[in-house]
């Protein structure tokens, strides 16, 4: 995995699921971040592990790229509309990871993504990059809607949290 918070726009992910590669994208699209991701996971067994092991890996790269995280805005919000979508991330990079997962989708699968498992990868991602991060699903009833949506939001709220704002590190403990 490669990660660049401060990207051109260079995208390569190949996690062997395509409806999850379309998310990811969409993370690194609206995140304007440069990610490259190559996953070799189980997938003759069930992508869970695959799907886990990304969120873990994408955390893990997340947090090391903020360093101290010295001078970053910290704080982050969006609504994302999508067609009938509306969804809200919040996002603290807090240094403690929490993750409050508000989708509603009653479609179980897209293609070969169980629509479960895009909480699976967004707790996996919260607890490796020790973030705190809150979806909540306003409106929406298109399970692709509302899963891109939430996807694209989380984007925008990790690019604009990490856009340097000053010199400080942005708590009044002096660290994240």
């Amino acid at each position: 995995m490669v990660l660049n918070l401060d990207g051109a726009g260079e995208r390569a992910i190949r996690t062997g699921i395509p409806f999850f590669d379309h998310m990811l994208l969409q993370i690194a699209t609206h995140g304007r971040f440069d990610l490259t991701i190559e996953a070799d996971g189980d997938l003759a067994v069930e992508p869970h592990h695959t799907v886990e092991d990304v969120g873990i890996t994408l955390g893990q790269a997340f947090k090391a790229a903020l360093g101290d995280g010295r001078g970053i805005a910290r704080f982050a919000s969006l609504h994302a509309p999508m067609d009938d979508a509306l969804v809200l991330a919040a996002l603290d990079i807090s240094g403690r990871a929490y993750l409050h997962y508000g989708l509603t989708v009653e479609q179980t699968m897209l293609g070969t993504f169980a629509t479960d498992l895009a909480e699976e990868f967004f707790r996996a991602f919260t607890t490796n990059a020790a973030v705190t991060l809150h979806l909540l699903q306003l409106h929406g009833r298109n399970a692709h809607h509302i899963l891109e949506a939430g996807f694209k939001s989380t984007g925008v709220v990790l690019h604009r949290a990490t856009r340097v704002v000053d010199q400080a590190v942005p708590s009044s403990k002096g660290r994240l």
